[in-house]
């Protein structure tokens, strides 16, 4: 994630710390001194700094028991509304996306005990409301007691794609097919969503913010599985594309431009002595065009991440390796054979099709949301997302004959 520091690398996993928090706990900190020098209460700056302790550690209850079924996790970043574990799938067993969406809060809740226990033998806590002394630190553990069993409950809302909406789906997909019951629980992620931006716009902004990203991400998920219900019916041979041009590692990045602009292609295979080592896509001629000049080798600027697919591919596990590994086009080898290749603009196209040949059942709206799960950044889905509720708008002032500008209102990741 851009704009991200970072801070560690645990069992292989990076750990980010977004600008935002920085800013956060700057804010905290300037206001522990409001004061004045001799009144300073560090109580709230500690006790957000063990807060996202808290929410790291009930990530890597995420990511350790995903990496347990062999799901693995790059990274994990840290923002202000809580932490966001970028997993590379989710498992297909429900048993096993169960087992991991419950480790985080149980996490908390084994945090929360610990609290309670250490409370109850140090004669701090008489009961649940009334701490025995006005301490500062026994108030603290108080406190984190208590917040650590609100990360428990919260994070089981079933608001999908939080952790509680995985779990529902899970136990969902005991009696349906996988894209069936992730569109249930995105719906109820997405009615809950919109509790939670109505309860904020009264209460708390953040919960706002919480709302979005949920609403958001509910929507980009559920269109995901949907996608894949109709890819599962193709295998990469039925999308294959036979004419492609082909470039080479000691080419000028001048030719490669060339190419570009004479054609409709934006990506391109790049090979080296016979066998594709790379790829190479408009982006990257731009980039390198501009920091080593037009006579530079594409060996330079390519990108050497090269997936190479099988014709007898199930076109929906090919459509994984695009989202898992942010690639634009991948080669399609019959034995060491090149027989063509495969790009997203392909993928969309078998959707676009699927939809109006009546194979899609989900309809117009996959077709239309097809876009957003493999989208590249987060810049390329909002913008996306905010075309197609473009759309619907204008389809629905069409129906009602009403004017655009007469209705218009806009409404992932892993919350903590």
């Amino acid at each position: 994630m851009k704009w991200s520091l970072k801070i560690a690398r645990i069992s292989g996993i990076d750990v980010f710390l977004h600008w935002t928090f920085l800013v956060l706990l700057a804010f905290v900190l300037i206001s522990s001194f409001s004061g004045g020098i001799h009144a300073i209460h560090l109580e709230g700056f500690w006790f957000i700094l063990l807060l996202f302790v808290f929410v790291l550690l009930h990530e890597f209850g995420h990511a350790l028991v995903g990496q347990h079924y062999g799901v693995k996790t790059s990274n994990i970043t840290l923002l202000p509304i809580g932490g966001v574990a970028n997993m590379e799938r989710m498992p297909e067993k429900p048993w096993q996306e169960l087992a991991i969406a419950v480790a985080g809060p149980l996490v908390n809740l084994g945090l929360a005990l610990l609290f309670l226990i250490y409370l109850a033998i140090s004669h701090q806590l008489t009961n649940f409301y009334i701490l025995s002394g006005p301490d500062l630190e026994h108030s603290l553990s108080y406190n984190l007691f208590t917040i650590n069993l609100i990360l428990f409950g919260f994070n089981l809302v079933p608001a999908f794609p939080m952790d509680g909406g995985r779990v529902l789906r899970a136990l969902l997909e005991l009696k349906f097919p996988r894209h069936k019951a992730t569109n249930i629980a995105a719906r109820i992620g997405q009615l809950l969503a919109m509790a939670f931006i109505l309860y904020g716009l009264f209460n708390n902004i953040w919960f706002v913010f919480i709302g979005i990203f949920i609403y958001l991400g509910a929507g980009a998920e559920a269109n995901y599985e949907a996608n894949r219900s109709v890819l599962v019916h193709y295998k990469v041979k039925d999308v294959v594309m036979h004419h492609f041009s082909l470039l080479q590692s000691h080419d000028s990045i001048d030719k490669a431009v060339k190419l570009l602009l004479d054609g409709s292609e934006k990506e391109f295979l790049v090979q080296e002595n016979g066998v594709v080592t790379g790829t190479i896509n408009r982006e990257n001629l731009i980039e390198g065009l501009g920091h080593l000049g037009k006579e530079a080798l594409l060996s330079e600027i390519m990108n050497r991440n090269v997936i190479k697919l099988k014709p007898e591919m199930p076109l929906d596990e090919a459509y994984e390796l695009f989202s898992e590994n942010q690639v634009e086009i991948c080669p399609v080898l019959n034995g060491d054979e090149l027989v063509g290749v495969l790009n997203r603009e392909n993928i969309m196209e078998v959707l676009l099709i699927a939809n109006t040949t009546g194979q899609n059942k989900a309809g117009q709206q996959i077709a239309l949301l097809s876009h957003f799960s493999i989208c590249s950044n987060a810049r390329d889905f909002l913008r996306s997302y905010v075309h197609y509720l473009f759309y619907r708008l204008d389809d629905f002032c069409r129906i009602r004959q009403v004017s655009i500008h007469q209705c218009w209102r806009v409404g992932q990741i892993g919350i903590c």
